[in-house]
C-alpha cells in the first residue's frame, strides 16, 4: 500500500478529459486481470465509457496537439547542457512514435469496438439502470459464460484497439506531472491559497498527503489562482467542514 496519497485537479478541460480517460483504462486493467463474468462485464463497460468518452472529446486531436506541444518543449532543450541527451533523444522518439500512429488516418482508436454487433447490442442497454441483465441481453449472458479464457482473448482484442490512446495518453499525464519539483507547504487553518504567474501555464495541480491523514483537499482554480481547501469528514454522515488546524503537504504545480 503506498505510503501516500496524491489528490489531483486539473486546470483546463484537455487534462480533465485526459485524467477521466486514463481513470477508466485503469478500471479496464484492474478487471481485466480478473477471470470471472464479473470482472469481464466491468472491464468490459469500462471500454464502452472510454469509446463513448473520446467520441464526444475527439481526444485524438487533442492528444496529437498536447504531444505536439511536449514535442516542441523538448526539442526546445537539446541545446541545454544540463539535460541528459540519451534520455531527451529517447522520450523524443516515444513521443513522435505515438504522434505518427495516432497521425495516420487509418488508425481509429475503438473503432473494433462500434463495428462489433454484440458491444453494440450492450451499448445501448448500458444507460438504462439494470438494463445488461440477462433477461434482456441472452446472447450477452452466453458470451459472459464462455471459458474465461476466450473472454480474455476477445477483451484483450478490444484493449488492444485502444492501446495507442491508453500509452500515448499515460505518456503525456506522466510528462506533465513530472514537469515540476515538489515543494513542501502549509496550509494555515486547512486554507491555502497561491498566485500563478501569468508567465507560466500550470496544466495540473496536485496535492500530495501520507496515507494516514484525516484531511482531504478540495482543490479549485482558474488561470490566475488556485485554492486548497483541506476538509475532515470524521463519519460519512456527518457534513465535511474545512479543518482548523495547520496542515502540512506537498504540492505540484504542473506547468508543461
Amino acid at each position: 500500500m503506498s505510503s501516500s496519497i496524491a489528490y489531483e485537479q486539473p486546470l483546463n478541460e484537455r487534462v480533465r478529459t485526459f485524467l477521466r480517460v486514463e481513470y477508466l483504462f485503469d478500471l479496464a486493467d484492474h478487471y481485466s486481470a480478473g477471470d470471472s463474468p464479473w470482472d469481464a462485464r466491468l472491464c468490459l463497460a469500462s471500454l464502452l465509457e472510454i469509446v463513448d468518452l473520446i467520441g464526444r472529446s475527439d481526444v485524438r486531436n487533442e492528444l496529437i496537439k498536447e504531444l505536439e506541444r511536449h514535442s516542441a518543449t523538448l526539442t526546445a532543450l537539446e541545446a541545454n547542457p544540463g539535460v541528459d541527451p540519451q534520455r531527451l533523444a529517447s522520450v523524443l522518439r516515444e513521443l513522435n512514435a505515438y504522434l505518427l500512429e495516432l497521425r495516420d488516418g487509418a488508425s481509429q482508436p475503438g473503432q473494433v469496438l462500434r463495428k462489433d454487433e454484440l458491444v453494440q447490442s450492450i451499448r445501448q442497454r448500458n444507460a438504462i439502470p439494470g438494463g445488461t441483465c440477462n433477461f434482456d441481453l441472452p446472447a450477452y449472458h452466453h458470451w459472459l459464460h464462455n471459458p474465461a479464457t476466450d473472454r480474455k482473448r476477445r477483451l484483450d482484442l478490444w484493449q488492444k484497439d485502444l492501446q495507442v490512446l491508453k500509452n500515448a495518453m499515460k505518456l503525456a499525464l506522466n510528462m506533465i506531472r513530472n514537469s515540476t519539483s515538489p515543494k513542501r507547504e502549509q496550509a494555515e487553518r486547512g486554507f491555502f491559497q497561491k498566485p500563478i504567474e501569468s508567465n507560466v501555464s500550470c496544466q495540473l495541480v496536485r496535492v500530495v498527503l501520507p496515507a494516514g491523514s484525516k484531511y482531504y483537499p478540495e482543490i479549485s482554480g482558474g488561470r490566475h489562482r488556485f485554492t486548497v481547501r483541506f476538509m475532515e469528514q470524521p463519519e460519512t454522515a456527518e457534513r465535511p467542514a474545512q479543518t482548523q488546524d495547520t496542515v502540512e503537504f506537498i504540492l505540484h504545480c504542473c506547468i508543461l
